[in-house]
């Protein structure tokens, strides 16, 4: 796929099925995360491979933060048990920040999540459906410190992967709406 088009073309990918990324696409993606802007060439990124049986340990996480504080009815928790479910590959993208001089913490943020736009491209790329969500559990204490999250880290996101159930096609978007000039 032209690089452009690949550009152009990328859509978020919510309904995802089987199979997962084989190894040498998820091989690719990573390669391409590796690849994003990073001042200072200090990487501050890791990542967190969610399969097979670990979705259903990461719902159970979900439900668990969910829960806190609160009763929850059957719907509820079975939603929450269920999101991990959604594709057969979930990624949980990670800032792992740290105290630098010249690269303020933004910045960091900013390249991790650079790194992920850059694995949504190369998934997109090889034919495979993705999207990127946050939701509450990105925010949630809890869960980072079920996924084992340090100090100094966050999560910027979990990536869905997997196989597209169906075409997207993206919207048209209007340049002038978002592009001006100053001066």
């Amino acid at each position: 796929m032209d690089a452009l088009e690949n550009l152009h073309q990328r859509v978020s990918m919510p309904a995802l099925e089987g199979p997962a990324p084989t190894a040498e696409q998820l091989e690719n993606m990573y390669r391409a995360a590796l690849r994003a802007p990073d001042h200072g060439a200090i990487q501050p990124w890791r990542f967190l491979n969610v399969q097979g049986t670990a979705r259903n340990r990461l719902g159970e996480l979900f439900l668990q933060a969910a829960g806190e504080g609160q009763t929850l009815s059957p719907e509820q928790q079975s939603k929450y048990c269920n999101m991990p479910l959604r594709a057969p590959l979930i990624i949980v993208a990670i800032a792992a920040t740290r105290e630098h001089p010249k690269v303020p913490h933004s910045e960091q943020v900013i390249a991790a999540g650079c790194a992920v736009q850059n694995m949504l491209l190369a998934a997109h790329a090889q034919g495979l459906g993705a999207i990127w969500r946050t939701g509450e559990f990105a925010y949630n204490t809890t869960v980072m410190a079920g996924l084992g999250l340090q100090a100094g880290e966050e999560i910027v996101g979990f990536l869905y992967v997997g196989t597209p159930m169906r075409k997207r096609t993206p919207p048209e978007v209007d340049i002038s709406a978002f592009v001006s000039d100053w001066g």
